[in-house]
């Protein structure tokens, strides 16, 4: 899934497609580059953003989106909001990625009413204060429960199993720690049958463990992605297309050859 933020306050690429111009050009580096679905989001919920309003977020990501539906690949739209959810949905996008898991009111109802796919985030706390002093007793438990819970009420809205994908949320109201308990036992989350999906691309987890910046955390959210694949996700959420597109060449190759070929099992790891 490669990521177009229309906005200018993303916490990696910010400012650099804020325009309807730039954006629709990223579009046609990221499908030139391999990616399989497009993420168009206008609203930054970086640590300490805040929030828009539903017409400038419209206002953002509305061309950008209809010219994507035009480049024969799944589009999805990353929002919260109910009033952007209908209005992309009418558009024709295929999955509705939203990092507060349809908790809207209405927004459960919305994707209930359409045919489209939808992924449930996991974040503790708002984006504007999630990362102060996030706290957790077991943060795969706790994540877990969370998500199951989210997708019973998917479910009892009218929303088939078969639409759901699940987020565990990394660096959305966590540390470092709490990232990597997560992304050690990704596997707990694939046994509930549903697909998921990472998101580490350029993390502040990432700058913490190598000491890089954001515009130098390429190979290090490329290593990431192939262990969240490892640990059986199916969508990995990234800026950089073309690096993890070629990683996953080798990691393919080696499959065929070694099935499972990096993938641990959790328990004396």
């Amino acid at each position: 899934m490669g990521v177009i933020n229309v906005t200018p306050d993303s916490f990696s690429d910010g400012g650099c497609f804020d325009t309807t111009g730039k954006a629709i050009e990223q579009v046609r580096r990221l499908v030139q580059e391999g990616a399989d679905i497009l993420d168009i989001g206008g609203e930054s919920t970086r640590p300490g953003s805040r929030s828009i309003g539903s017409d400038e977020e419209l206002l953002r990501i509305m061309p950008v989106i209809e010219f994507a539906l035009h480049m024969d690949i799944p589009v999805s739209v990353d929002t919260a909001k109910p009033e952007v959810m209908q209005a992309a949905i009418r558009a024709g996008v295929a999955l509705v990625n939203d990092t507060r898991a349809l908790q809207a009111p209405g927004a459960l109802e919305i994707v209930a009413d359409s045919a489209v796919m939808t992924c449930l985030m996991h974040m503790q706390g708002r984006p504007e204060t999630m990362q102060l002093d996030p706290q957790y007793l077991d943060v795969v438990t706790e994540v877990l429960t969370f998500l199951e819970q989210r997708v019973a009420s998917a479910v009892s809205a009218g929303i088939a199993r078969e639409r759901i994908i699940i987020d565990p949320g990394f660096g959305f109201g966590k540390t470092l720690e709490h990232n990597l308990a997560l992304l050690h036992h990704l596997d707990q989350f694939t046994a509930i049958n549903l697909p998921v999906m990472a998101g580490l691309s350029r993390k502040s987890m990432l700058g913490m463990i190598t000491g890089n910046t954001i515009d130098n955390r390429v190979h290090a959210s490329v290593a990431a992605a192939l262990l969240a694949v490892g640990q059986g996700a199916r969508i990995v959420r990234v800026h950089d297309v073309k690096a993890t597109r070629d990683a996953f060449s080798v990691f393919a190759a080696m499959n065929r050859i070694h099935p499972g070929f990096l993938i641990y099992p959790s328990s004396g790891q």
